[in-house]
């Protein structure tokens, strides 16, 4: 599993023109989901996400969470961050999980960041959107839960 947090000041999510999702200050979270994720990488992701301290203190060092400042999440499903670019210029998306599979562990994550208290605003699963954020900074840290 594959989460980009960017640090936003805000952020917002269209399908057909229509909001689907807002938020002020806090995280926009593009959510990429592999055929090998189980909610163990759920788990670990969001663990991440939700302490990640990236936020400044008092002296301006990025020493604070999500869950320090109160801040909430837009969180949208990206797949196309399991893009294989190896082979000529055309990405292959076979590493994304099947949308039934995928669907299922982004709403599991997305409930267990609501289960830590933080709110989240989500784009819609399989629709195209488009998403307008400032990027605070600019911080992006991308998590994977390959790498623990």
């Amino acid at each position: 599993m594959k989460v980009v947090i960017q640090r936003v000041k805000d952020a917002s999510c269209l399908v057909n023109g229509e909001i689907t999702g807002s938020i002020d200050n806090g995280f926009l979270l593009l959510v990429g989901i592999t055929h090998e994720d189980t909610s163990v990488d759920v788990d670990y992701v969001v663990k991440k996400v939700v302490n990640m301290r990236i936020f400044e203190d008092d002296q301006g060092k990025m020493n604070l969470s999500l869950k320090d400042k109160g801040y909430n999440c837009l969180s949208v499903s990206q797949f196309t961050l399991y893009a294989d670019t190896k082979k000529g210029n055309r990405p292959s998306f076979t590493k994304a999980a099947k949308p039934d599979i995928a669907k299922a562990l982004y709403e599991e994550f997305n409930q267990k960041i609501e289960q830590e208290g933080i709110a989240v605003e989500t784009g819609v699963f399989g629709e195209y959107m488009d998403l307008k954020f400032t990027n605070s900074g600019p911080v992006t840290i991308i998590v994977d839960s390959n790498n623990k």
